[in-house]
Parts: C-alpha cells; sequence; structure tokens
C-alpha cells in the first residue's frame, strides 16, 4: 500500500468520524432541549367531589296495563238502529252505547203479556168459582201453574229486548268504534273497546335477587316517552307468586294514578321503585369516569411547582368504585374522598403527569334529573 492510499484513508476516517460525532452531538442536545421545555397544558374542565342525598332505586321496564277492559259486543243479532257512543269519550257505567232493532220482540212482548192478563183473569175468576165450590181446588191450581208459566215468558222476552241496548258494563274510556246506524251484527262482533284507565296498571319484572328490597305498598314513579316531562307515582299492589324459571324474575304489579288520561294500555313504560332512605353518596358527572376492562377510572387533579417555582396543576390516574346511576350523575363508593378536584371532560389528551388547564365555561351536565329540553 503506497503511501498516497494510506494519507486518503485517514482523510476519509477522518470525515466519517465528523459526521458520526456531528449526529451524536445533535442527538444529545435535542434531547437536552426537549427535557428541558414541557408538553403545553392541556384544556380541561374539573369539579370538587362532594356529597348528596341519594334515593336508593330499583330500575325496570313495564307496560301498561288497564284496570278493566273488554271490547264491547251484542249477544244477540240484529240491526244497528241508533249509535250513542262518541269515540274517544269517558262513559259512566250502565250507560247506554249502542240499541238494536226490537220492533218484533217489542211485538212479541206485548202478545205474551196479553196471554199474561188473561192468565191473571182467569184465575181470579177461578177463585171466585172455588169459593162458591163451583169448581175444584184442582182448576185454581192449573190456573196457578198457567199464570206463572206466562209470567216467565213475558220476563224472558223482557231480557231479549234489555240485550238489544248495548251499556257500558263499567266506567271508562271508549275507544274508536266503526259502527253505523242500520249495520247488521252478529253475536260477539266487536263494537268498541272500553278501558278503565284511572288508575292505571303497570306489569314489570325484576330479578330474584331484588325480591326482598320490594312489599306491597312501596312507591314507585313511572316515566313514559309519550309524555317524557311528566312523572307518576303509583304504589305496588301485588308480587306473583312465583318466578319464571327461565329468566329468574318476578313480575310485579303496581297501581298508577292517571287523573288525564295520559297513560294508556300497552304503553311501554320506565318504573323506579324506591328501595330504602335516602342515603350520602360522594357524586360526580359520569363523563368524569372513564370505563375500562380494568375498572373505572378518573383523573385527580393535583397543585405543585414546577422547577421555576411557579405553581402548577398535574393529574394522576386514580380507580375508583362506581355506584349507581341518575340522570347525569354516577355515585363513587371508593378510592375517592370529599372535596377531591377531579377532571370532568378532556381526559382522551391525558396521562400521568400531564399539565393542566381548568375552564369551566363548557362544563358537562351534571342534573341528577334530566329533562327534554334542558340546556344544561
Amino acid at each position: 500500500m503506497t503511501k498516497r492510499m494510506i494519507i486518503m484513508l485517514v482523510v476519509v476516517g477522518v470525515i466519517f468520524g465528523g459526521i458520526f460525532g456531528f449526529q451524536v452531538f445533535k442527538g444529545m442536545m435535542i434531547k437536552k432541549y426537549l427535557s428541558g421545555n414541557k408538553a403545553p397544558p392541556v384544556t380541561v374542565t374539573a369539579t370538587h367531589v362532594g356529597t348528596q342525598p341519594w334515593q336508593p332505586t330499583l330500575s325496570a321496564v313495564g307496560t301498561l296495563r288497564a284496570v278493566r277492559g273488554v271490547d264491547l259486543s251484542s249477544e244477540v243479532a240484529g240491526q244497528v238502529r241508533d249509535v250513542l257512543l262518541q269515540s274517544g269519550s269517558f262513559v259512566k257505567a250502565g250507560q247506554p252505547l249502542v240499541k238494536l232493532n226490537d220492533d218484533t220482540e217489542v211485538a212479541q212482548l206485548k202478545s205474551l203479556q196479553a196471554s199474561a192478563d188473561l192468565s191473571a183473569t182467569t184465575l181470579k175468576r177461578d177463585k171466585g168459582q172455588l169459593e162458591a165450590q163451583a169448581v175444584a181446588q184442582a182448576v185454581v191450581d192449573a190456573d196457578i201453574a198457567d199464570l206463572n208459566s206466562k209470567n216467565a215468558l213475558v220476563a224472558q222476552q223482557q231480557a231479549v229486548i234489555a240485550k238489544k241496548v248495548i251499556r257500558a258494563p263499567f266506567a271508562g274510556k271508549v275507544g274508536i268504534s266503526t259502527v253505523n246506524p242500520g249495520q247488521y251484527i252478529n253475536p260477539g262482533d266487536k263494537l268498541a273497546t272500553l278501558q278503565t284507565v284511572d288508575p292505571i296498571l303497570v306489569d314489570f319484572l325484576v330479578p330474584q335477587q331484588a325480591l326482598q328490597q320490594l312489599k306491597i305498598g312501596q312507591t314507585i314513579n313511572v316515566k313514559s316517552d309519550a309524555n317524557p316531562k311528566a312523572t307518576y307515582t303509583g304504589k305496588i299492589t301485588a308480587i306473583d307468586a312465583k318466578v319464571d324459571p327461565s329468566t329468574r324474575n318476578i313480575q310485579v304489579e303496581a297501581s298508577v294514578s292517571n287523573p288525564k288520561g295520559d297513560l294508556l294500555a300497552g304503553m311501554f313504560a320506565t318504573v323506579n321503585v324506591s328501595t330504602q332512605e335516602p342515603i350520602k353518596y360522594l357524586t360526580l358527572p359520569q363523563t368524569a369516569v372513564s370505563f375500562n376492562p380494568y375498572g373505572e377510572v378518573v383523573y385527580l387533579i393535583t397543585e405543585g411547582k414546577d422547577k421555576d417555582g411557579k405553581q402548577e396543576l398535574t393529574v394522576k390516574q386514580t380507580f375508583v368504585n362506581a355506584g349507581q346511576t341518575r340522570g347525569d350523575q354516577v355515585s363513587i363508593v371508593g378510592g375517592l374522598k370529599e372535596g377531591d378536584y377531579v377532571v370532568t371532560s378532556g381526559q382522551h389528551k391525558l396521562k400521568n403527569g400531564s399539565t393542566v388547564i381548568v375552564n369551566d365555561k363548557q362544563a358537562p351536565s351534571d342534573n341528577p334529573n334530566p329533562q327534554v329540553g334542558n340546556e344544561d
């Protein structure tokens, strides 16, 4: 190897060594710079954990059912003469709703009544003859039997005529009817539906584990999406005598006051049963708790100082035990204490040790009983 080649190799080595050294130095300088410049703080909303009275409840879904409900029909066939009911109206017990043509039956009743009157006259005459011993006692006995038979026929015909008027068997609300005068109806044809809706019943299912929390007379609250702003109050009236072996649920019946008739049979309803006296729970907005396979997590805010002595807020992940929910709130039964400062929104940008700035102008809702149309 010549002296010239050795010199060239040395020069090349020096050049590559310089480049490599510069890259190492550059990396060290960048690392030093980043270590002295933290990530910018994250803007979040936060709240202090506080206690609130909490009414333990048992929630279920149910179906509304009328206390009394029937499809009105006629026992006898006939042509409709008068329709006295009005669709959607409330009627009293015994109120006439539909009248059928009874001309033939009335005429036959008059004939039977005339026969009965004749039998009564004959009996009266024969009794006078019996006193004069002009007829035997057997004749009078036959007259009495004949009169009784004729009176029974009269009563039977009167019952047939009475069936020509369909009356409300109980007070309630009449549904939509399509019956018209002149229409011929057969026995059993549906004329309209009649439902007693005040009070109204709600049937719902609860798991067998909740059976000990229920008793007759217990207060319930019912809500329906037909009128989401209204809450209806009722009481448990019956608990089924057996548990469904396929679902391990038991059926419960409750009576609900419905003075305006807003609730109708067949509606879906949400039922909340108050199971015990109100107790105090730590509460947070539901948005404050992150649910994952490892448990429920919140970000706890702590106040400290940076390396320059300035005050700063940092966060730390904390596992909690979340309990029941109501509206926008969730109860916390473990992991926090009253007064703790917790992030309520913006968690997806955070990790342990992140610096935060709290801005509550867009704080999430913390309403225990939100209503449709609420702005918070």
